[in-house]
């Protein structure tokens, strides 16, 4: 290992150790580089959110789309004044606007918290109850099916046999007079 010597802030010298290869954030030789560069590391949790298109599943295509001619419409021959009817319009957008904002703003954070904390308790039953349950009743089940299989093809496979040679030999013949 080679260093660089440096003087701390009471004087001191200090040889900081650097290895030939650098360190795992910046690596000093270029093999080490591309083997990072390629590794890129995706975090889950701090992945880029796209601040435009905020639904991008679809789960609110029919509740958010209430505009102003959804909730109020004066039919024809029944009109208030044009500028009563500007303003009324300026008042609902702005107003569902900014109240929506006033609401996310306040209870956005502890609503987030909540549905996190409650899907996180969801996935852990699923996870750790749920499907072991499944998993262990589908075990136990197949002892109980095993069993049934056998008295099914025991008991009732030999009488529909016979009721299907009873059967066939009973032969239908349909005709027409006129």
């Amino acid at each position: 290992m080679s260093g660089t010597k440096y003087v701390d802030s009471e004087g001191f010298l200090y040889t900081a150790p650097v290895r030939e290869q650098g360190n795992i954030y910046k690596p000093n030789n270029k093999m080490m580089a591309d083997e990072l560069s390629e590794k890129a590391v995706h975090d889950v949790h701090t992945k880029e959110i796209d601040l435009v298109n905020r639904d991008p599943k679809h789960l609110n295509d029919d509740v958010v789309k209430i505009d102003f001619e959804d909730v109020i419409a004066e039919p024809e021959g029944t009109h208030s004044f044009d500028g009563i009817w500007k303003a009324s319009f300026t008042t609902f957008t702005v107003t569902k606007y900014w109240f929506y904002r006033l609401l996310s703003a306040i209870f956005g954070i502890p609503m987030a918290l909540i549905w996190g904390i409650y899907f996180a308790i969801l996935s852990f039953l699923h996870i750790w109850a749920v499907v072991p349950c499944i998993r262990s009743y589908l075990i136990e089940i197949q002892c109980i099916s095993r069993v049934y299989s056998i008295c099914i093809h025991t008991f009732c496979d030999p009488l529909f046999e016979a009721i299907g040679r009873v059967f066939s030999s009973i032969r239908a013949t349909v005709r027409k007079e006129i």
